[in-house]
């Protein structure tokens, strides 16, 4: 019997010590204290801790427009008019009719942004397994067809976003401050009169300029009145079923779209499993020698300055409706009209790349791994942007190719958080097919 127990005993030690030594193996990993010290070093705050997340309920701690609070019922609203293809009422061919909405080209499973490398909304056929196979209707001509010029940016983690847009255009403060006399140019960038920030502004002109009815006739149909006088009871009933209404719940939500279960994100809040030993490589290759912080700074990996790489365009890479004048090719110059600020292009964020293999403004590169090495050789493939007009920042970074695929690691894996269905709503009120509700992409999405 004690020799039973002497042998129990002698178990228990030695599982103990194993795990002792595990758990000391892990926190005496150098790699965790080597870049916890650049995260510091890399804080606004002076503390790595300045790089994580809020949670998507901790609404005081989420950055918003003031004249836009967050509120759970906004944030509820919003989730559903987002993936709400019964709003889309105004298409180029009645044969587009209640077939589309704000998911058709920001795809949760694509990362928020399109499967393709350009978004089509209106005159849109089919989704595939990831939005990569909606193509034209043919019967749309090709100025019918609700196609941007451009690729759309992610709404993920746009709560980091002041002024949306590659080109920065949207929002009334933040870097348009002193631009006021650029707004009355076009229609859009005049709702930066209603002193709103980014998202809540392009959101008013996108609901519009991608075919969206608003009103209480429409919205009574639906079903969500209710839902709207509980949004909104302060604003008076003739104000309360509108566009900018729709705009401020639809900003609600997206401003609760964070990446926040990221294995970076964990690694962050203490967890030194969560990302490999070539993902923290990476990252200590992204917030030093590589300088990639430089721009990609913040909690979400982006900045509000503007930047010219000299990549393609999107009418190079198959963009529909689009061509080598389109004024969305000169990035914040199309905007300003300013000489420094030609072929100019927002800091985009970085979280989960990987959903979407189409990258840069004109969807150029395909894999994460080819824009790294694009940055990491620095050779200009736009022979139409001058010299001039690249970013300092882009220069050869002389890493080696073990020292890029660390870095594209980083980027890819331990930037990514797998379970961004939690985004995404069972149904609509409709009780249509999300995000998309045309024929094809009803038996795609299994909707039939």
């Amino acid at each position: 019997m004690n020799n039973q127990k002497s042998t129990v005993i002698l178990l228990l030690f030695t599982v103990m010590l194993i795990l002792h030594s595990c758990t000391k193996d892990i926190l005496d990993n150098p790699l965790d204290g080597t870049l916890q010290q650049a995260m510091d070093n890399c804080s606004p705050t002076g503390h790595r801790s300045g790089f994580i997340f809020p949670n998507s309920d901790d609404f005081q701690n989420i950055p918003q427009d003031p004249n836009n609070p967050i509120t759970a019922e906004k944030v509820a609203l919003g989730n559903l008019l987002f993936f709400e293809t019964g709003l889309a009422l105004a298409p180029a061919q009645g044969i587009g009719k209640g077939s589309f909405s704000c998911g058709s080209c920001h795809v949760p499973s694509a990362g928020f942004m399109p499967g393709r490398a350009q978004g089509i909304a209106d005159g849109g056929l089919g989704f595939g397994d990831n939005g990569e196979n909606r193509n034209k209707y043919p019967s749309y001509a090709a100025d019918e067809i609700d196609a941007q010029g451009i690729r759309p940016l992610t709404q993920l983690n746009v709560a980091y976003v002041t002024n949306t847009s590659w080109n920065g255009q949207f929002g009334a403060n933040g870097v348009n401050e002193n631009t006021e006399s650029l707004w009355s140019d076009n229609e859009e960038t005049a709702l930066n009169f209603k002193g709103f920030s980014g998202n809540e502004t392009q959101n008013i002109a996108g609901l519009s300029l991608h075919r969206m009815v608003i009103n209480k006739t429409v919205l009574d149909t639906l079903g969500y009145t209710p839902m709207y006088d509980a949004a909104f009871a302060d604003y008076p009933e003739e104000e309360r079923y509108s566009i900018e209404t729709t705009a401020l719940a639809l900003s609600s939500y997206t401003r609760t779209l964070f990446t926040n279960q990221a294995p970076f994100q964990k690694w962050l809040k203490g967890d030194n499993t969560a990302m490999t030993d070539q993902e923290k490589r990476g990252a200590m290759l992204f917030f030093g020698k590589a300088g990639c912080n430089t721009c990609h700074e913040g909690p979400a990996l982006n900045s509000m300055e503007f930047a010219g790489l000299g990549v393609q365009d999107l009418f190079e890479n198959g963009g529909l409706g689009t061509d080598a004048s389109d004024k969305k090719n000169l990035g914040r110059g199309g905007f300003t009209g300013k000489e420094e600020d030609m072929f100019q292009f927002r800091v985009p964020q970085l979280y989960n790349l990987k959903n979407s293999p189409f990258y840069f403004h004109g969807s150029s590169h395909n894999s994460i791994r080819d824009v790294v090495q694009y940055f990491n050789l620095a050779i200009p493939e736009n022979n139409r942007v001058p010299e001039s007009q690249l970013s300092t920042y882009f220069r050869p970074l002389l890493l080696s190719e073990s020292q890029v695929d660390d870095i594209t690691a980083f980027i890819s894996d331990a930037l990514y958080d797998p379970n961004l269905d939690r985004y995404v709503p069972e149904s609509v009120l409709s009780g249509n097919c999300l995000p998309n509700n045309d024929p094809f992409s009803r038996i795609d999405l299994g909707c039939e």
